[in-house]
């Protein structure tokens, strides 16, 4: 098991940029495959980022495909979410979530592990 702690959420005017982090904990993050997803309020939730344990295979979105970059550092037991030209939609809560996996997964029921959230909030 994991446990994750994600932080740098925050209001930011459009077209700008944030940089999102997940702390993990445990003994099994370089065996995990990460995700980032989003919920804003009265929808589902939605898949954003992923990325596999080696950090060579990535998957995005369609939404954010060319404005977000999903990355890892397995020494430090991070994940981070670079996001820039935010859009107003991009607001929502953000998870990060894992599971342990050799591959990269895009669905949220293939994840067992996941973080309280951090909100963002993009103003037009």
């Amino acid at each position: 098991q994991v446990q994750l702690v994600e932080s740098g959420g925050g209001l930011v005017q459009a077209g700008g940029s944030l940089r999102l982090s997940c702390a993990a904990s445990g003994r099994t993050f370089d065996s995990s495959a990460m995700g980032w997803f989003r919920q804003a309020p009265g929808k589902k939730r939605e898949f954003v980022a992923a990325i596999n344990r080696s950090g060579r295979l990535t998957r995005y979105g369609d939404s954010v495909k060319g404005r977000f970059t999903i990355s890892r550092d397995n020494a430090k037991n991070t994940v981070s979410l670079q996001m820039s030209g935010l859009k107003p939609e991009d607001t929502a809560i953000y998870y990060c979530a894992a599971v342990l996996s050799a591959w990269v997964h895009t669905t949220e029921t293939q994840y067992n592990d996941w973080g309280q959230g951090t909100q963002v909030t993009v103003s037009s």
